[in-house]
């Protein structure tokens, strides 16, 4: 039979652990919410950026931003200038049918490769047949970046489209609606 002296320290040993792991995540200085997993059911812990966070690796990494508190809900909302790319008809528009649907494959393929590498956050035509013929939205630095990432479309070296970019801003995290 144990003594009572060492049952305390047992319970200490078993106990101590979890205090600690407590302690450490309710002074982490991070936003925390439980996301609970499909497969396990188990609660794992996202550590979410602060505002402050974000707004200095957005600044490091050369974004141009603002932010300010909405006075409705208290949030600070961060204002991020992106860069809307304006696909226009280019000089360039007599391919034979083939040779277009061949650049049209690879332009929706270079799209794709943006949206996946972080550099568009949408892209998609506009819905008539005027000389206007969609809009990408990229999600870079500097109108330099972004024309030179919207120039490397098959479609712009082709001629069958043009570019025109304008700074944009919008708040970081509204989705479409």
């Amino acid at each position: 039979m144990k003594s009572l002296k060492t049952r305390p320290m047992i319970w200490a040993w078993r106990v101590l652990p979890s205090l600690l792991i407590i302690i450490i995540l309710t002074s982490c200085n991070q936003k925390q919410e439980a996301v609970t997993t499909t497969k396990t059911g188990e609660n794992i812990f996202v550590f979410e950026k602060t505002k402050a966070q974000e707004i200095k690796e957005l600044r490091e990494a050369g974004f141009q931003i603002f932010d300010y508190v909405d006075e409705t809900t208290g949030d600070t909302v961060i204002m991020k200038q992106y860069f809307m790319a304006f696909l226009k008809s280019g000089p360039n528009r007599n391919q034979s049918k083939h040779e277009a649907d061949s650049l049209q494959t690879l332009h929706q393929e270079h799209l794709g490769r943006m949206y996946e590498e972080g550099y568009a956050d949408i892209s998609g035509p506009f819905g008539d047949d005027g000389d206007l013929r969609g809009v990408t939205v990229y999600n870079v630095p500097t109108l330099h970046m972004a024309d030179s990432l919207a120039n490397l479309d098959p479609m712009m070296q082709s001629g069958r489209l043009m570019v025109e970019i304008k700074p944009w801003w919008a708040g970081m995290g509204y989705p479409l609606r």
